[in-house]
């Protein structure tokens, strides 16, 4: 299991009565290992699902997780790694995390975690909204609330991190929330489901994300070896724009000039951020030139060939190559591409 938001949703939802605390980082000074936003869930048998620090916080957060069980209140943590007293400084991050856990009631509407674990669910992407509280507050007087992204009134223009807002109530009083972005698990689609595509779409599994295999070929992309991907045994000119605009990235690895090229003319129809072609430059020459494309066609990030300049030619390292290219451009990250190297 990965430690995306939908995971940690789907394993609450399994038995969201237990009496489950929400953990929340909710500021970072300096350097930690997960930023504002972070969320893990701490069930009172002692389960933890997520992880909001390299796993060096985590043992210790049990314990004031237990605490907000106990007394059914919010209960703040701050862990300041420059203080040889605390017990962070053997992180060596040399960072301040705050933290705020919030016990899951029925009486505060489990903090919305059923609507947002829906939305997402439903491909949408939205901010969950957590209204901040002193230390010692009553988990009936929690609030949260789920935004979706169409409907917010803030102007927030980076969705990937997490802000505190203060908003304005009534009789002059204010009122601070953290609001955070959660987006749906990232979707690729494969096209191609040979020996070498496995790698792909297991390191994205491990990522978190979703994937789908595509290729009509009768041999190819067979559900053993993809035990965790949707396998669409269809030919891509016929696949509908309602199927390729739910992709954020797609790779084309069929290593067939006819098959890839008929890919690559699907893909340049629809809005996809990032489109990777295995092959070097001038098998890419060969397949744009068949069906009359360049590289302008492409609406986001077309990689040809595909991935970064990390070394090593076994599947795994291509597979390496080509996801972590993928991570970057989705996550809006600089980096160069591998053609640079290659000519």
């Amino acid at each position: 299991m990965s430690h995306h938001i939908e995971d940690l949703l789907s394993e609450w939802q399994a038995a969201p009565k237990d009496g489950w605390v929400l953990a929340v980082v909710t500021k970072v000074q300096g350097s930690a290992y997960r930023k504002a936003g972070a969320m893990m869930l701490f069930h009172p048998l002692g389960k933890a699902i997520g992880m909001v620090s390299g796993g060096c916080l985590e043992e210790d957060l049990k314990r004031h997780a237990q605490r907000a069980i106990q007394y059914d209140v919010v209960v703040k943590v701050k862990y300041d790694a420059r203080d040889e007293s605390d017990a962070s400084y053997q992180l060596g991050c040399g960072g301040i995390v705050e933290l705020m856990l919030f016990p899951l009631t029925q009486s505060n509407h489990y903090l919305q975690l059923h609507l947002l674990t829906e939305k997402l669910n439903a491909g949408d992407p939205v901010f969950y909204e957590l209204a901040m509280t002193k230390a010692g507050t009553a988990a009936d007087k929690m609030s949260a609330a789920v935004v979706h992204v169409a409907e917010a009134d803030y102007p927030l223009h980076d969705f990937q991190k997490a802000v505190m807002l203060t908003r304005a109530k009534k009789e002059r009083t204010t009122q601070q929330y953290l609001i955070i972005p959660c987006r749906p698990r990232f979707h690729i689609a494969i096209f191609g489901g040979g020996l070498d595509a496995q790698p792909v779409a297991n390191i994205a599994g491990q990522l978190g994300w979703k994937v789908t295999v595509i290729d009509e070929r009768t041999s190819y992309a067979r559900s053993y070896d993809f035990p965790n991907a949707r396998i669409i045994k269809q030919s891509s000119t016929n696949l509908s724009d309602s199927v390729l605009c739910r992709f954020d990235a797609a790779i084309v690895m069929q290593h067939n000039l006819e098959l890839d090229s008929a890919a690559l003319k699907r893909l340049s129809q629809v809005p996809i951020n990032y489109i990777a072609l295995l092959g070097p430059p001038h098998r890419r020459d060969k397949v744009l030139e068949r069906v009359q494309l360049t590289e302008a066609d492409f609406h986001g990030v077309l990689s040809a060939p595909a991935g970064l300049a990390l070394g090593g030619e076994l599947p795994e390292s291509v597979a390496l190559s080509i996801l972590a290219q993928c991570h970057g451009v989705l996550h809006n990250a600089s980096q160069f591409a591998l053609e640079k190297v290659m000519l």
